[in-house]
């Protein structure tokens, strides 16, 4: 039998966070916070970020393949649309687009830039970053189920759902083709049920 899917709650994606080095910290958070795809977050750049408006646009992806696979014969190639060949734009709350401006002040990211890459300019590896920041995070986090970094964007989905937003709104922020990929994170967080409870007792006025 399947293990059953579990989904991170936000005290253990705390622990998790705590866990991750500090020089990527910022990037975990981002992927939280998006719930982007990893080629989607690694193609972050400052000019896809709008501070006024308080929105990310998703319009790139980079995909990772092997030199002999590659038309060009490098290791990374810049997609200009996302899966499901459309664009999206989302909100973003202050905190984020506030630590974001300080880091891209700080390490004096241009605007064409990549937000998160490697020290040398180039994409982050997911297969390196996975064995020498996750999975070490991951263990010393205590969380105890074995929690991949794609989780992150299910838990986004799940915690928006959790806490009220519709699935309409959150299909279209995780670009999502169809609506049945969006429903499945309904009521993945643990005490889902007990909400279900609680707005009986709201709405009943019948006594027992």
């Amino acid at each position: 039998m399947a293990r059953k899917s579990r989904t991170l709650t936000p005290e253990e994606f705390d622990r998790l966070i705590a866990a991750i080095p500090e020089q990527h910290r910022l990037m975990v958070q981002t992927f939280i916070e998006t719930g982007m795809r990893w080629g989607e977050l690694i193609a972050l750049r400052p000019r896809h970020i709008d501070f006024l408006r308080r929105e990310v646009t998703v319009e790139e992806t980079i995909v990772e393949v092997s030199k002999k696979h590659s038309p060009t014969g490098e290791r990374y190639l810049v997609k200009p649309y996302p899966k499901d060949n459309e664009p999206r734009t989302f909100g973003m709350r202050q905190p984020w687009l506030d630590a974001v401006a300080a880091h891209i002040q700080s390490h004096d990211v241009d605007r064409d830039d990549l937000l998160f890459p490697t020290k040398a300019g180039t994409p982050i590896s997911r297969n390196t970053f996975r064995t020498r920041v996750w999975l070490p995070a991951v263990k010393a986090s205590g969380v105890d189920f074995p929690v991949r970094v794609h989780d992150l964007r299910h838990a986004h989905a799940s915690w928006l759902l959790s806490g009220g937003s519709d699935l309409k709104s959150v299909m279209e922020r995780m670009g999502h083709a169809q609506i049945q990929t969006t429903q499945k994170y309904l009521h993945t967080l643990p005490g889902a049920d007990q909400k279900n409870l609680d707005a009986l007792d709201r709405i009943s006025t019948r006594p027992w």
